[in-house]
């Protein structure tokens, strides 16, 4: 039984002297990172390709079974029609090649102007793409969102090809009342669709943008420890990453989720003690002058 959680970057310096060490770089913080949770977000991908020498680095340090879930570059997902010759598609195929079994699912963020009609496209882009890889696929338009004929064949067509659909909740960040500087531009940036709980392979993943206050995340997440509970039942391994405005919080949201998840699924392995705590338990306490 795996439960897979991450968040939406790994170098926030924020973290530091909590889930990281104090005086860490940029290598240790993404080593550390991955002792604690089990996947990331690469959104950096989406916007331009890390260098080869960084990416055989990203290599050496991950553990095999860690996920690195890199978007596409948006030349591919946002540029016009679905080209699976597009040289950005290829370059990134073959940038994160290095990474292996860490690498997936790869994930295809796609506009919200790509619409049911435009599933005919979709399908022949998916089928086109190495069969080596896994992949996942979030859509944004609400023609995707009625649970009628278009969703279900939207819903089809991914689980024949073993393809996730990205389940999207901003719930938490919309009820919010915060009205500081990083609320007000996430709420201006994500997407505010219907939430829809889909598993369609073994790994059914979700994007929870939390807001920063903990009565509106956890109303919004409180659903999604059943759901995450029944998956893990049936034997899947789900993968919930969670954001917050700043994202200061969100790995500590991620760690009360998880502990949660761990009430109801005993069995279920708890989430390591993070470095930079560990590291504060450790450290020699000096003692008193007299």
């Amino acid at each position: 039984m795996r439960f897979i959680t991450g968040c939406p970057l790994w170098a926030e310096p924020a973290w530091a002297g909590s889930l990281y060490t104090c005086g860490s770089d940029a290598d240790e913080r993404l080593a550390q990172y991955s002792r604690v949770f089990g996947a990331v977000e690469g959104n950096t991908t989406f916007y331009s390709l890390p260098s080869e020498a960084r990416v055989a680095r990203w290599a050496e340090l991950l553990a095999h079974d860690f996920q690195f879930c890199a978007k596409l570059p948006r030349e591919v997902s946002h540029g016009g029609r679905l080209d699976p010759a597009h040289p950005a598609l290829v370059a990134f195929l073959s940038r994160m090649a290095p990474l292996g079994q860490r690498l997936g699912p790869i994930w295809l963020q796609l506009p919200e102007r790509f619409a049911p009609q435009d599933m005919g496209t979709l399908a022949d882009f998916l089928d086109s793409l190495p069969s080596e890889y896994r992949y996942a696929v979030e859509v944004r338009n609400p023609g995707f969102f009625r649970k009628d004929d278009a969703e279900r064949q939207l819903n089809r067509l991914l689980h024949q090809r073993s393809i996730e659909r990205i389940s999207f909740d901003s719930r938490a960040l919309f009820a919010s009342a915060a009205t500081d500087p990083s609320t007000l531009e996430a709420r201006q940036r994500k997407p505010r669709l219907p939430v829809h709980a889909i598993a369609l392979s073994e790994r059914p993943s979700v994007r929870f943008i939390g807001g920063m206050e903990q009565a509106a995340n956890w109303q919004a997440l409180a659903p999604w420890l059943d759901k995450c509970a029944q998956w893990l039942q049936e034997g899947r391994q789900p993968m919930l990453f969670m954001h917050t405005p700043d994202n200061r919080l969100a790995p500590q949201l991620a760690r009360d989720f998880h502990a949660a998840l761990c009430e109801r699924l005993p069995t279920l392995p708890p989430m390591p003690l993070w470095p930079g705590e560990q590291e504060a338990v450790d450290m020699p306490q000096q003692g008193g002058l007299f």
